[in-house]
């Protein structure tokens, strides 16, 4: 398992950035963007009212992106929603290295094409260079058991690159194959 390494770090390597460093005239392999890590997230405001889906969703969480993932506290108290300070409100999971591009792999080749009437993702970047997918259902994973499933809830997927614009990432993750909406080749 030690010399492992995953198809898109290799793909990376020999084949994106030669061709980022020509379509962006960069001088150094060094200024070429890469991703740095992919965090996974998901927001269970119902944990107010039950204990139990913070639970599951780090049993979920934690299938898909095969690390643990840990429970996030709210920070303070919010009577309108009956929040409580310091009590979990939902659940994340950051990935790097071998089990990020497992992952990335695993996203666009297998989970992505699952979902129904799927016409590509969206490409709206945070203006520096990091790109956030919204998953509606997590049943696209096909990790997740559905037999357990006893409530649908959604994701959030954010893609971290050192792309100084969003333009970078985007030719970046372009080449990684994720599949945008209305793309040129």
């Amino acid at each position: 398992m030690d010399n492992y390494i995953p198809r898109l770090k290799t793909k990376y390597q020999e084949e994106i950035v030669p061709k980022l460093m020509e379509e962006f005239n960069f001088k150094s392999v060094m200024q070429v963007p890469k991703l740095q890590k992919i965090v996974i997230n998901r927001g269970v405001g119902e944990a107010v009212a039950d204990k139990k889906l913070i639970e599951t969703s780090i049993e979920e969480i934690t299938d898909i992106a095969g690390q643990k993932a840990v429970a996030t506290i709210s920070k303070k108290d919010i009577s309108n929603f009956k929040l409580r300070r310091n009590i979990p409100i939902g659940v994340k999971v950051t990935l790097r290295n071998q089990r990020m591009y497992e992952f990335l792999d695993r996203l666009i080749s297998v989970a992505l094409p699952r979902v129904r009437d799927f016409k590509g993702v969206d490409f709206k970047f945070d203006g520096r260079g990091n790109y956030t997918l919204g998953i509606t259902e997590q049943i696209i994973f096909p990790e997740i058991d559905l037999d357990k499933i006893n409530k649908i809830l959604g994701l959030q997927i954010t893609f971290v690159t050192t792309g100084k614009t969003d333009e970078e990432a985007f030719a970046l993750l372009r080449e990684f194959g994720m599949p945008f909406k209305n793309l040129k080749k």
